[in-house]
């Protein structure tokens, strides 16, 4: 032992002096890179870091140093004496050997790369004592690679499993430098043989065996955290059939499982990571609630907390999901400012019995499932939420949007670029106190959103997103025609944290485009129930007059039709059923998990069955609702030069107000001027249709409308045959009696009543 102290105070050599001094080496290389990589993810708690001496004093590492062996006797080779004093003087270098110090006949040879340790023996030693110190020498070489480990591994790059492991291996090794002790004890007296050294550390041989296989496979590996407990309890389960081996195996794993059970413990009953090492399972990213509801993209819900494969110990690989999933749902409730602690929360202890983590990881996480469903479902009242952005998104208030439709009918009107939202807002906040949304205790959260492009454009912005095709449409030319109001208006909701997580910017994205969808719908309709109601001063035309005019009357029928069976079918054949299943669904659903898939199911089924996912569809759809929009432009300005019977008739009623009731000569003037009125109207009429070529006109919008709505029935045909659709062929058959509607329509000027349930709708 004195020896020993002795080298420690000893001049280090020239070529171990500073290994800083030159450049770095491979451990300090690989505890550099280490450092960086666990200071970069843990700013604000950078990894401490050992005093340079450590370093720079390997005699503390308590392994061999190169080129201090003792000085031998030259003038007396070990070979010229006898086998007793040789047995002896070996035995006492075996001793020093044995604790990683060279002796004067058995030197240590100089490690490259991983390789075991070697030892040179004195050549003329006796060969019978050369064969029984060889079997002695693998203890050194095992305790020399067990206490490199266990100093490499101290270091704090290496993370807390490591550290564990290495303190449980260094107790062994204390154990081991007990016994040395003892032997050299039996040998100061005289009483140590080399064969009773050979018999005495035998048992010793194979711990230290299995020791240094471990140190050597976690090194390979260049294992941290999960991935040291998975080798662990693999070479564990391995020594299944030797007792001693697997009885140690298991003393290492449990040490070593100690501090990652200890954040494993935080994280699935407080819902907290406190891993400085980077070694747990599950890894916390920045990300900001806040943008869940601004960014598309966004995906707090699947980026915050992901798992790490390579730490996942292999004993807790099928629980990863369910470890994840705890402590997200716990860590949300946190988030909120209440703070968790699972009321069944037990110490977890390393066991070959995996069965014994399996049921404490599913009572904390039926724990917290029912935390945090609880606490969206009953205290921010979820479903009253989803039901609110029902109402607006959806379009089931009825008189509510005959109120908001009337109000902004006019404003919306006009390019997006000349609308001013303050007055949309307040025509909305007028619209809102007016009608049965009034009890809407929700109501505040509904905002006015003006979008910067069409409905394709979105939805094909959104198709590109998901299917990584971006940059196209980026780079394509933005579109050259300006948004109208009606156009580019959107609703919009304020959700709040946690609500954001189920109500996030990529729901909101679909309700949007279910709303814009149905809303210009509905206002095609109006439309052309406003020609209905201008067409009714065709009455008053001449027969011949009429019988052309009738062809238009066909067409508005045909078209009004149309919209009304699409909207039928959008809101009671596909919104209406599927949101009675997300109903049903969130009732049994038993974590927040189940809860987003089905919301996000019900938004997608919606946007499939009413034609929102396929581009193709939806241009063709798009092409019907312009011809309708031209049409009902088309026969606004031809009725407006048909108003003059009405503004004489207007004056006439001004005339007798201001001096009194007409006489009866005074009536058969009027009578007579309005006749006549008719007359000029009728051959204005005709006129009209000569040179425009009126009937022409409206001949093209029946030939486009025809040619659009059998493309579009071809294509529902084709997709819901190809993909087992049967919804769409609801909407197949209620489009498909639209132009016999419409050739049994005649030239009735009656409108039918809307499908879509406002009686306001029609006006």
């Amino acid at each position: 032992r004195s020896l020993v102290l002795s080298l420690n105070q000893q001049p280090l050599p020239a070529a171990c002096a500073c290994p800083h001094s030159a450049s770095l080496g491979p451990l300090e290389l690989t505890r550099k890179i280490l450092r960086d990589k666990q200071n970069k993810k843990n700013s604000g708690q950078p990894i401490p870091v050992f005093p340079s001496w450590v370093y720079e004093r390997p005699a503390l590492i308590g392994d061999f140093l190169i080129g201090t062996s003792l000085s031998t006797d030259t003038t007396v080779p070990i070979g010229t004496l006898p086998l007793a004093s040789q047995e002896s003087m070996i035995v006492e270098d075996l001793l020093y050997v044995l604790i990683g110090v060279d002796g004067r006949y058995i030197t240590a040879q100089a490690l490259v790369g991983r390789q075991n340790r070697a030892f040179s023996l004195d050549p003329n030693l006796d060969l019978s004592i050369k064969e029984l110190v060889t079997r002695i020498l693998p203890v050194a070489a095992s305790y020399s690679a067990v206490t490199r480990f266990i100093e490499e591994k101290s270091s704090f790059e290496y993370g807390q499993v490591n550290h564990a492991l290495a303190a449980a291996m260094r107790t062994l090794i204390k154990e081991y430098m007990i016994l040395i002790t003892q032997l050299e004890h039996l040998q100061r007296q005289g009483l140590l043989s080399l064969q009773k050294l050979w018999f005495y550390i035998q048992p010793t041989m194979r711990t230290l065996e299995i020791l240094a296989s471990l140190a050597t496979s976690v090194d390979k590996g260049e294992c941290m955290g999960g991935s040291t407990l998975s080798l662990l309890h693999d070479k564990t389960f391995n020594y299944t059939g030797d007792s001693q081996a697997q009885e140690l195996c298991l003393y290492l794993t449990k040490a070593a499982s100690v501090p990652y059970f200890e954040i494993l413990e935080k994280w699935i009953y407080r819902g907290i990571i406190n891993d400085p090492y980077s070694e747990f399972m599950v890894e916390e990213h920045e990300l900001q609630k806040e943008k869940i509801q601004e960014d598309y993209n966004d995906k707090y819900w699947d980026q915050r907390y992901t798992v790490v494969q390579q730490q996942i110990p292999s004993f807790l690989q099928k629980m990863a999901d369910k470890i994840l999933s705890t402590g997200k749902y716990l860590n949300v409730v946190r988030e909120c400012g209440r703070d968790v602690t699972c009321p069944v929360a037990k110490e977890v202890i390393y066991t070959l019995k995996e069965r014994a983590y399996v049921e404490q990881i599913e009572k904390a996480y039926n724990y917290a499932s029912k935390v945090l469903l609880d606490f969206l479902m009953e205290e921010k009242e979820l479903v009253a939420h989803l039901r609110s952005i029902k109402h607006y998104f959806l379009m089931d208030q009825g008189d509510f949007f005959v109120h908001f439709m009337d109000l902004t009918e006019e404003e919306l009107k006009k390019p997006v670029d000349d609308i001013i939202t303050t007055r949309l807002e307040a025509l909305l906040e007028l619209a809102l106190r007016m009608s049965t949304a009034n009890t809407d205790p929700f109501k505040d959260d509904l905002k006015i959103d003006l979008m910067p492009h069409d409905l394709i454009t979105q939805l094909l912005r959104v198709l590109a997103i998901e299917t990584k095709q971006e940059k196209a449409i980026i780079s394509a030319e933005p579109t050259e025609l300006t948004l109208s109001g009606l156009e580019a208006f959107s609703f919009d909701y304020i959700v709040k944290w946690p609500l954001s997580l189920i109500i996030n910017r990529k729901a909101l994205t679909r309700y949007q485009m279910l709303f814009r969808h149905m809303f210009y719908c509905k206002h095609v309709e109006r439309q052309l129930c406003n020609v209905w109601i201008s067409n009714k001063t065709a009455k008053q035309f001449s027969l011949h007059s009429a019988k052309w005019f009738a062809g238009a009357f066909t067409l508005r029928q045909r078209m009004l039709n149309f919209v009304q069976n699409i909207q039928y079918y959008m809101m009671f054949e596909v919104m209406e059923p599927t949101w009675h299943i997300l109903e049903k669904n969130l009732k049994l659903a038993s974590n927040i998990d189940d809860v987003l898939s089905h919301h996000t199911s019900f938004l997608d089924n919606c946007l499939k069955d009413c034609m929102l996912t396929n581009p193709e569809l939806l241009k063709i759809f798009s092409k019907l609702m312009s011809v309708c929009v031209m049409f009902t432009n088309c026969m606004q300005r031809f009725t407006q030069s048909m108003k003059l019977d009405s503004e004489m008739e207007r004056l006439t009623l001004e005339h007798g107000t201001m001096l009194g009731p007409p006489t009866e000569e005074e009536r058969a003037e009027e009578a007579a001027k309005k006749k006549l009125t008719n007359k000029l109207l009728a051959e204005h009429a005709d006129s009209l249709h000569l040179t425009s070529g009126f009937e022409a006109t409206i001949n093209k919008f029946d030939s486009n409308f025809s040619t659009h709505l059998l493309d579009l029935l071809d294509k529902l045909s084709v997709y819901s045959t190809n993909d087992c659709e049967h919804s769409m062929l609801n909407i197949i058959y209620s489009l498909a009696v639209c132009p016999a509607q419409g050739a049994t329509a005649g030239a009735a000027p009656s409108v039918s009543q809307p499908h879509w349930g406002s009686a306001g709708a029609s006006r």
